[in-house]
């Protein structure tokens, strides 16, 4: 009788040290993710400062036919003798319906550009999280994963920002079933499509970052993602098309071909993993 309860008494210990532990973790969580807040409300800060520079040049940049993309595409269509390639007006008037519409867009957009700038040191808090439960061989396979996955984000949204976003509104604002309806956008549309296009962009250029996840605990391999690259075209396929809502051929090329070539690295990614995990099953049970 003396031992059950002994027994059950270190066993109540066990369970309160082990709850102590997941609040102790709770708590270094909860201070990694204020310091990240702290870094993202630093990044806002500063945008709601320069609001003015960051409204006109960058916000505003695809709705003007002076932007770097357009300038680019005449220019390439000037070297391939093609005039329709040339962009020159973005129709469609941008107003405001609400009382307190444009504060709160410049807090919501602030908000934003603060997340986008702060994201690199929002993963290095992360990893500094995560990093302590890993084991020596699993902090080396992983070391680079900030700048890597900072990289691709980065990547992902100049592309959004620089070719998605304006060939969107471009095509959006010139669509018309008839010639009677006039374009009329809300700021809140054309703010939050730009951002949606730009940020799911450097979301999407992650692909590399997740199959390198999912290559390591066993669910994904080269071989698997090969076998299935015809049905990965089409899905980029329909995602550029989805993305990019013209009937142009061409401009649908131009968004998926960075995916293509994503997958391609992806493929080179898992290849990678498997070898390693291979030659690591080699040593065990070489030594055993």
């Amino acid at each position: 009788m003396s031992n059950k309860i002994v027994d059950a008494i270190k066993g109540k210990a066990k369970s309160i040290e082990g709850e102590m532990s997941f609040f102790d973790h709770l708590e270094v969580l909860r201070w990694h993710l204020i310091r990240a807040a702290v870094a993202v409300i630093i990044f806002g800060g500063l945008a709601f400062y320069f609001f003015d520079d960051i409204w006109n040049t960058i916000i505003m940049g695809p709705k003007t036919p002076s932007f770097a993309t357009y300038r680019f595409m005449c220019w390439l269509g000037q070297q391939l003798h093609s005039d329709s390639m040339c962009i020159t007006s973005i129709p469609g008037k941008i107003q405001n319906t609400e009382m307190a519409g444009q504060f709160s867009l410049q807090i919501n957009a602030a908000l934003i550009i603060g997340i986008t700038c702060g994201f690199p040191y929002l993963l290095w808090e992360i990893w500094s999280f995560v990093k302590p439960a890993l084991l020596e061989k699993e902090r080396k396979a992983a070391s680079g994963f900030v700048f890597f996955a900072s990289a691709l984000f980065f990547s992902g949204v100049l592309f959004g920002y620089f070719v998605v976003a304006p060939l969107s509104i471009h095509f959006l604002t010139n669509y018309q079933i008839s010639p009677d309806i006039e374009n009329i956008f809300t700021i809140d549309s054309y703010v939050t499509s730009v951002a949606t296009l730009t940020l799911v962009s450097g979301v999407v250029f992650q692909l590399p970052i997740v199959i390198f996840v999912l290559a390591t605990i066993g669910l994904v391999t080269d071989k698997f993602m090969r076998e299935k690259r015809r049905y990965a075209i089409i899905i980029i396929l329909i995602v550029a098309m989805l993305v990019t809502p013209t009937p142009d051929v061409t401009t649908m090329l131009v968004i998926s071909m960075p995916l293509f070539g994503l997958y391609e690295i992806s493929i080179g990614v898992a290849k990678r993993v498997v070898k390693r995990k291979q030659k690591k099953e080699l040593e065990f049970y070489g030594k055993a």
